[in-house]
């Protein structure tokens, strides 16, 4: 059973930097995509970033401007959100996000998709 368990979220400072973490454990991981989602407060949940198992990497809109950066480590099932510096605009619940496809990008509706428990950041002004 695929489980993720996301860390490295609170509180920090705007213009402070942030790096979030998650490990997936219960089976194989080879050639499966990772990434980052985030539920802002009264938002919908979006994209953030997504790296697929080859390596490719795909940014939100908003993670498109260079201050968000999506890293991993295939040996330990491991993926990574760097955010830096912080606004307080990032304030969210950011969920890592496994799936078998091999595409960067992640669609919110996307039922093959499997979800972490999320991690709150909140970035004080």
């Amino acid at each position: 059973q695929v489980k993720l368990v996301e860390s490295g979220g609170g509180l920090v400072q705007a213009g402070g930097s942030l790096r979030l973490s998650c490990a997936a454990s219960g089976r194989t991981f080879s050639g499966w995509s990772m990434g980052w989602l985030r539920q802002p407060p009264g938002k919908e949940r979006e994209f953030v970033a997504g790296i697929s198992g080859s390596g490719g990497s795909a940014y939100g809109p908003d993670s498109q401007k260079g201050r968000f950066t999506i890293s991993k480590d295939s040996a330990k099932n491991t993926v990574y959100l760097q955010i830096d510096p912080v606004k307080p605009e990032d304030t969210a619940v950011y969920y890592c996000a496994v799936k078998r496809s091999g595409t960067s990008y992640f669609f919110v509706s996307d039922e093959s998709i499997y979800w972490g428990q999320g991690t709150q950041v909140t970035v004080s002004a």
